[in-house]
């Protein structure tokens, strides 16, 4: 993907990343999103996990994923290295509130600890953005975790913060985050 949405210019990815949508999910590609999930958690990712995690410990949100793609409630951006790697991630999360319909969440958006830094998460994001427009949405919804700067990031990719719960989300017992809501408009 060539395509750079994101306002804030960024350095050439030092891989190559192929992103598609809707890949078939073979047992192969659940295991690589699983183990790509644990490896982005476990080196700090902020990705549904408070703490370190093991495999056996986000299969089953992985397989969730896999019943609501089956149930055509989510859609699988999926980017794959020149090997065919699973390396990054981002899914579309669509809405069954009539009045919603024009907009999706994005959600679990994820690039493999060894590639950050490189510009794939604003090539991911470019993905989800084309991938967005070309289904007819007219919006994207993220959270994400306050105290990591994760609102930065997204704001130098277009997306704007339209609301903060303070402490909203529990990390630990005594670590408390904001629970921050980010939005971009397609049109």
């Amino acid at each position: 993907m060539t395509m750079e949405l994101c306002t804030k210019p960024r350095p050439e990815p030092t891989a190559v990343v192929d992103f598609r949508l809707d890949p078939e999910l073979t047992p192969g590609l659940l295991d690589e999103l699983t183990r790509l999930w644990a490896d982005v958690s476990n080196a700090g990712g902020a990705v549904g996990f408070p703490d370190r995690v093991t495999y056996d410990e986000v299969r089953p949100d992985t397989d969730r994923y896999a019943r609501t793609i089956a149930e055509g409630r989510h859609r699988l951006l999926a980017g794959f290295d020149r090997a065919g790697r699973l390396r990054a991630t981002a899914f579309l999360g669509f809405n069954t509130h009539r009045l919603q319909h024009h907009w999706a969440w994005l959600t679990t958006v994820m690039v493999d600890p060894a590639l950050q830094g490189g510009g794939h998460g604003r090539a991911l994001l470019a993905a989800a953005e084309e991938h967005a427009r070309a289904l007819g949405l007219e919006a994207l919804k993220l959270t994400c975790r306050g105290g990591m700067g994760l609102e930065h990031f997204y704001a130098s990719c277009g997306y704007k913060e339209v609301g903060r719960v303070p402490g909203g989300l529990r990390v630990t017992a005594d670590d408390y985050r904001d629970d921050i809501m980010m939005w971009l408009a397609l049109h």
